[in-house]
């Protein structure tokens, strides 16, 4: 882990809410039950060319879509209430040839599908690695900090936000192929077993 990355996160782990002025105390925290749409909010903290930050607040049920943070590196920093987390890294290119999908699907593999409840420790999101797709589901009313480093840009088509939906690897069971050439019988079930497992395809959409 880089030196700079390591330290930020130290300094992450160890902020509390009243860092940034929330408490358990606020109306928003004492409210339980959701009531029609939840509605997420969030409060822009910093905007630069080489880093945001702002702290996105979900009341319960309220979903954040499985989105990407392509070629940024992401602090996520749960600061009150109890998520679930779930997200996914790519298949790299040579591993994921040995699998016909229509062209519109990429296979992805599962990193993370928990829940959590702060404090906790801060996720770091890579630009591969990590679970740079992630989804947010609250549980409770929250708050996260999020960090990107860089940000999204409108202006650089490859740092543009992409909405995805995610489809068990097991749907494509039909279509898919394995190169079995390459493998016994015995590696390549158990290979298939793990992959509808801990594998899903995923469909996305760019955001305008």
């Amino acid at each position: 882990m880089p030196r700079d990355v390591l330290l930020l996160q130290l300094l992450l782990d160890e902020m509390k809410p009243e860092d940034v002025g929330l408490s358990t105390d606020l109306h928003f925290f004492k409210n339980r039950a959701a009531k029609g749409s939840p509605t997420i909010t969030y409060t822009s903290i910093y905007n630069g060319d080489n880093f945001s930050m702002c702290i996105f607040f979900l009341p319960p049920t309220a979903v954040i879509p499985l989105h990407n943070h392509p070629g940024m590196t992401v602090f996520s920093k749960l600061l009150l209430g109890s998520m679930h987390i779930k997200s996914y890294d790519w298949v790299n290119n040579s591993e994921e040839t040995k699998y016909a999908l229509p062209a519109q699907f990429r296979l992805a593999k599962l990193v993370e599908d928990s829940e959590f409840t702060a404090p906790c420790k801060t996720a770091i999101l890579y630009p591969t690695t990590g679970g740079n797709i992630h989804t947010f589901r609250a549980i409770t009313p929250c708050a996260v900090l999020d960090i990107l480093g860089p940000p999204y840009s409108t202006k650089d088509e490859h740092r543009d936000c992409t909405y995805y939906q995610d489809y068990p690897y097991s749907d494509f069971a039909g279509i898919h192929f394995f190169l079995i050439s390459l493998f016994s019988f015995g590696i390549s079930v158990t290979f298939k077993n793990m992959q509808e497992k801990f594998y899903s395809c995923l469909s996305g959409t760019k955001v305008v």
